[in-house]
């Protein structure tokens, strides 16, 4: 299948997914990849598909979901290997763009550095790019990238590329357990706040990885993160991607459901957790209740408290 959806996305919405690789052709590892091992590691970009095909299969996708009346917010390539290896990418952008739906794609940003996947990106709406490290001992250990690869151009073509793209730029990084990060978030948020992503997504995995021993990172280390990223590029611009899918920020009058949703998003300080329970005329005893069934936890940075949903993953059956 090359078309899949549409599904619920934290990111986009309704997403109709494109499958424009085949299974598992990349230019990375990663040690938590939920895919799988990489079966093919390339560099080289090749055709797949015929982006006919793929034009096609999207097509049909659109009519049924317009036929249901069901909502699709972008076409998003999110294969099942890295999208930019395929030479045809931009063709197909260029067909899929007819359907008059935004274009979303999710590159692990490997060959950013090369001019033709740089123009095929530019045809895109939305571009959410990996950002796992940018200290190379740390990149190499957790991305396991193809050993040809240079971080210090994929990193400079990141910077290229914001400077000519117009549509909504995201990225990713994924944390994990077992890492020593040390000063690794500060040297992220720097970069970031050189590239100037609309959104800076802090993820962990949620489904089982490549490696066994991947677990995602603690919830101290997240919010660790989410602070030395907040204090460069604004809390705004800072959100969990922790695997709550659903309406975040949606206030449905359930005090605790509305907590646990704005939580498993964003960290929430002692004061701001107040005026919450203030508006909806709640008291501390919620609070204490979510911390007491474990659903929900404190944290304590820079001398506040802060209030984080408790990942699921990290869950005893």
């Amino acid at each position: 299948m090359m078309a899949f959806g549409p599904v619920p996305s934290r990111r986009l919405g309704k997403s109709l997914g494109v499958n424009n690789i085949p299974d598992k052709v990349c230019s990375f590892a990663c040690v938590y990849c939920q895919i799988g091992r990489t079966l093919r590691m390339e560099l080289e970009r090749k055709a797949f598909y015929e982006p006919e095909l793929i034009f096609e299969e999207v097509r049909r996708k659109v009519e049924e979901a317009e036929r249901k009346g069901e909502r699709i917010d972008y076409i998003t390539f999110v294969p099942d290997g890295e999208p930019t290896l395929d030479i045809n990418l931009g063709k197909e952008a260029e067909l899929l763009k007819t359907l008059g739906i935004p274009l979303a794609i999710l590159t692990n940003s490997s060959l950013i550095w090369r001019g033709d996947v740089k123009d095929d990106l530019l045809k895109f709406d939305f571009v959410s790019l990996k950002v796992d490290a940018v200290s190379e001992e740390l990149w190499r250990r957790v991305d396991r990238p193809h050993k040809s690869l240079s971080l210090e151009k994929i990193l400079e073509g990141m910077l290229e590329f914001r400077r000519a793209f117009k549509g909504k730029l995201v990225t990713e990084t994924m944390l994990i357990d077992g890492v020593d990060y040390g000063g690794e978030f500060e040297r992220i948020a720097d970069f970031l706040a050189e590239l100037r992503p609309d959104i800076a997504y802090i993820a962990v995995p949620t489904r089982p990885p490549a490696e066994e021993w991947v677990k995602p990172a603690k919830e101290d280390v997240i919010n660790r993160a989410f602070q030395a990223f907040a204090e460069r590029l604004g809390e705004g611009h800072v959100e969990y991607l922790i695997g709550y899918e659903g309406n975040a920020f949606a206030f449905t009058g359930n005090v605790e459901e509305d907590l646990l949703s704005i939580t498993s998003v964003h960290p929430m300080r002692e004061d701001a957790v107040k005026e919450f329970l203030r508006k909806a005329n709640a008291d501390w005893s919620v609070v204490e209740k979510l911390l007491r069934e474990g659903k929900l936890m404190e944290l304590e940075y820079s001398g506040k408290r802060f209030y984080m949903r408790k990942l699921k993953s990290r869950e005893k059956p």
